[in-house]
């Protein structure tokens, strides 16, 4: 099997706890879950076939990699280290979040790792498309750009208006991916709810064309696939999800003849 020219970046799959954070916090398992890109890495990792993929192991409650450096708490609860999650709960036990001393560790553990092998990738390997993949809750929470409450599209493909791949390039990924997963055209949405994050605006177009793809967890984390009380998808959903994204994308290269 050739390898598809692609980076594929799952920045919101991980679940890991960081050890330094043990007795800190005030999240349950399920707030994590549901916090992060729920089931992203199954979702979206193609093994042999993309170029390379990059995953964080670490949870988006406590380290966001697709956050700039400059959102740091207080000023920014949902920024690179959240202090409430994106439902408003708190993470952190009270009088327990992270000092200055333990968010630069977690910054040097979590945060600078990733970058340094995004901008590696996009160096070393001959890339013709990048796409940080994520996943979205069916409506908007408290911190979210959309008002909250608002129902979502079964996709979300966002280029920042423009700024980081062409209008024909992701336009073609929308109708391969409506295709692949059965989904009427006018449920992709383009740049709405979400026009790119700060890992697509940071190396999108630089020179690697970059789009943000974002999955409506309503396809998965729904009945009849999602056991509410183990919070375990089955049916085969996960991997059936996974074929379509690797057929979405065979259809994807095959079509713009990179």
């Amino acid at each position: 099997m050739r390898a598809h020219p692609v980076l594929l970046s799952i920045p919101h799959g991980g679940l890991e706890v960081p050890e330094e954070l043990e007795g800190r916090l005030a999240v349950s398992d399920s707030d994590v879950l549901y916090d992060g890109d729920s089931f992203a890495t199954q979702i979206y990792d193609l093994g042999g076939k993309a170029r390379h993929t990059i995953k964080a192991r670490v949870a988006r409650a406590f380290v966001d990699v697709n956050r700039s450096l400059r959102r740091l708490p207080p000023a920014h609860p949902d920024g690179l280290l959240k202090s409430l999650t994106c439902q408003g709960k708190p993470v952190y036990a009270n009088g327990s979040e992270p000092d200055e001393g333990l968010a630069r560790a977690l910054i040097a553990r979590y945060y600078h790792p990733y970058h340094r092998e995004i901008q590696r990738s996009v160096r070393e390997l001959d890339l013709q498309l990048c796409l940080d993949c994520h996943t979205m809750l069916p409506a908007a929470p408290g911190m979210a750009p959309d008002r909250r409450g608002s129902e979502r599209p079964a996709f979300c493909l966002s280029n920042v208006d423009g700024r980081t791949c062409s209008a024909e390039m992701i336009e073609l990924l929308a109708s391969c991916i409506s295709e692949s997963y059965g989904v009427g055209r006018d449920r992709v949405w383009l740049n709405s709810p979400f026009s790119g994050g700060h890992i697509t605006r940071t190396y999108g177009g630089n020179p690697v064309p970059w789009i943000q793809v974002e999955m409506n967890r309503s396809l998965y984390m729904a009945e009849p696939w999602l056991d509410a009380r183990t919070l375990q998808v089955g049916g085969g959903r996960l991997q059936e999800l996974n074929e379509m994204f690797g057929d979405a994308l065979d259809a994807f290269f095959a079509r713009s003849g990179m």
